[in-house]
C-alpha cells in the first residue's frame, strides 16, 4: 500500500484492534485519550524493533554501553535542560466548550469547529502550555518533593555521564543506549500511536572530541547509520527521506539536525527518526545546576572539557505504527482478494505457524504436534494452530504477517516431508523434516 490509500489508517487501527496487536488503553473504562495497550501480537511486534535497535545500535558495537535510567527524575532536571522553561505547545481554548487544542493544528481546529455545527466558534488568544507531567513524591506535605514523569529519555543519560566513566572507564568516541518510556502531557493526542501522552523511546547519546570536523564526520556517519537501520525494518527507499531542520525550528540546544521522516497517509511527511548535534549543552548544563563536574578528562592531551554530542532518537510506537502502514497489502491469490502484512521476517510477531491438514485425524494431530514440537524448540514464537480449514489459517497468518507456515499432511506420513508456505507469494515447497528447521531460519 502506499500512502495514497485515503482509508489506510482506519483499517490499520481496525486489524489491530481485532488481530491483537493494539487495544484502546482501559478501553472499558471508557479509554484515555493518547493512551494505548499493546496485545500478544503487538507486544511482539514492539520487542523484536526494540531487539533490532539494541542489536545494530548497542551490543554489536564495543564503543556504545546499553543502560536503563529511571522514569522519575527531580524537578530540577528539567529546569537544567530548559523543559521546564521551553517545552510547551500553544493551547487555545473554544469559548463556546472550552475544550483546549493546539493552536498549531489547523486539522485539530477544523474538526472541533465542524462538531458545533451551526454554532460559530470563537477562541481564546493562544497560551503557552508545558508538557512535562508533574508529580509530588514523599509520605507528607513537608517531605514532598517535586518531580517530573519523563519527558524525554535523554536526561537519564545525561545524568548518569559520570557513572558510566567513573564504572567503564570508556574512552572518546563512546556512546550511552537506552530504550525507556517517557511522558507528556499532549494537548490533542491523535493519530493513533503516531502522538500520544505515554510512549517509547530508543536513543543514542554518542560523545566525541568538541571538535568541528570530527562534528561533521560523526553526525554524518550516525545519519547514514540510523537511515540503514530503519530500510532494516522493511522500508521502501521512496518512502523514506532526509529533511535537514531550518535554523528556527532546531531546539535550543542543537548546532545540526535532521529528521528521517516517513510518507505517511495521514499526514504526509511525518519524523519518524531524528539525527541531532546536541553540543555540549547538556552536560555543561547539568554540571552547573548539579555543581558536579562532568568534564572528561583526555589523558592524551592532559586536557579536561565538555565532550560534544550526537544523538539518535526514535519513537518504538511510531516505528510500530509505520512498519505496519509500509507492510499492509491487499492483493489476490488464487482467485481471492487477501489482505496481509509484508513484515520484515525478523520482526514479524510469528515467524512461522504449524498446521494439521485436518484436525478430526489423530494421526496428522499428532504428528503435527511432534514437528511443532520440535520448531519450538528452537524457534520460541512459532504457533500451532488448528481452528478452521486450511484457507481460513492460511488467510488468518497472511493478516498477522506470519512468513511461513508448515502443513502435515497424508504425504507427511509417507516420507517424512511437510510443506512449507511463503507468505508473500504463496508458492509452497515440500520440505523433509530433518532440514526444516535450517530452512525457516
Amino acid at each position: 500500500m502506499t500512502s495514497e490509500e485515503p482509508n489506510l489508517m482506519e483499517k490499520i487501527v481496525s486489524l489491530c484492534k481485532r488481530r491483537g496487536f493494539v487495544f484502546p488503553g482501559s478501553e472499558i473504562y471508557g479509554g484515555l485519550a493518547g493512551i494505548y495497550d499493546y496485545g500478544p501480537l503487538g507486544v511482539e511486534l514492539r520487542h523484536n524493533i526494540k531487539q533490532y535497535f539494541w542489536r545494530k545500535f548497542i551490543s554489536e558495537r564495543d564503543d556504545v554501553y546499553g543502560m536503563s535510567a529511571a522514569i522519575l527524575m527531580p524537578a530540577r532536571v528539567w529546569e537544567a535542560s530548559g523543559h521546564t522553561e521551553m517545552f510547551t505547545d500553544p493551547l487555545v481554548e473554544c469559548k463556546i466548550c472550552h475544550e483546549r487544542v493546539r493552536a498549531d493544528q489547523p486539522e485539530a481546529i477544523s474538526d472541533h469547529e465542524a462538531r458545533h455545527k451551526k454554532e460559530k466558534v470563537e477562541w481564546t488568544d493562544p497560551v503557552r502550555f508545558n508538557l512535562l507531567v508533574e508529580t509530588r513524591l514523599g509520605a507528607s506535605e513537608k517531605s514532598k518533593i517535586d518531580a517530573n514523569l519523563r519527558g524525554e529519555i535523554t536526561q537519564g543519560v545525561h545524568v548518569n555521564f559520570k557513572n558510566i566513566l567513573d564504572s567503564m572507564h570508556p574512552k572518546l568516541p563512546f556512546g550511552i543506549g537506552q530504550i525507556g518510556k517517557a511522558f507528556r502531557n499532549e494537548i490533542t493526542p491523535r493519530d493513533f500511536l503516531f502522538r500520544q501522552r505515554e510512549f517509547e523511546q530508543m536513543e543514542v547519546q554518542f560523545y566525541i572530541k568538541p571538535d568541528g570536523d570530527e562534528g561533521k564526520r560523526q553526525f554524518e556517519y550516525w545519519k547514514n547509520l540510523s537511515y540503514e537501520w530503519y530500510l532494516g525494518l522493511g522500508f521502501k527507499k521512496e518512502n523514506l527521506r532526509f529533511r535537514q531542520h531550518a535554523q528556527d525550528e532546531r531546539a535550543h540546544y542543537a548546532k545540526d539536525a535532521w529528521d528521517i521522516e516517513y510518507n505517511s497517509p495521514f499526514a504526509g511527511w511525518k519524523e519518524a527518526w531524528g539525527i541531532h548535534h546536541r553540543g555540549d549543552w547538556d552536560l555543561k548544563r547539568h554540571s552547573e545546576y548539579s555543581k558536579v563536574d562532568l568534564t572528561y578528562f583526555d589523558e592524551e592531551t592532559g586536557e579536561r572539557y565538555f565532550p560534544w554530542d550526537i544523538e539518535c532518537s526514535g519513537g518504538v510506537d511510531r516505528a510500530v505504527l509505520f512498519v505496519l502502514l509500509e507492510a499492509y497489502t491487499e492483493d489476490e491469490l488464487g482467485g481471492e482478494k487477501r489482505v496481509y502484512l509484508k513484515l520484515a521476517k525478523h520482526i514479524a510477531p510469528v515467524p512461522v505457524a504449524v498446521f494439521p491438514l485436518l484436525k478430526n485425524k489423530p494421526e496428522l494431530m499428532s504428528k503435527a504436534k511432534e514437528v511443532y514440537a520440535m520448531i519450538k524448540r528452537e524457534i520460541p514464537q512459532a504457533v500451532f494452530d488448528d481452528n478452521g480449514n486450511i484457507g481460513k489459517r492460511y488467510r488468518r497468518q497472511d493478516e498477522i504477517g506470519t512468513p511461513y507456515c508448515v502443513t502435515i499432511d497424508f504425504e507427511t506420513l509417507e516420507n517424512n516431508t511437510v510443506t512449507v508456505r511463503d507468505r508473500d507469494s504463496g508458492e509452497q515447497k515440500r520440505v523433509s523434516i530433518e532440514d526444516l528447521v535450517g530452512v525457516l531460519r
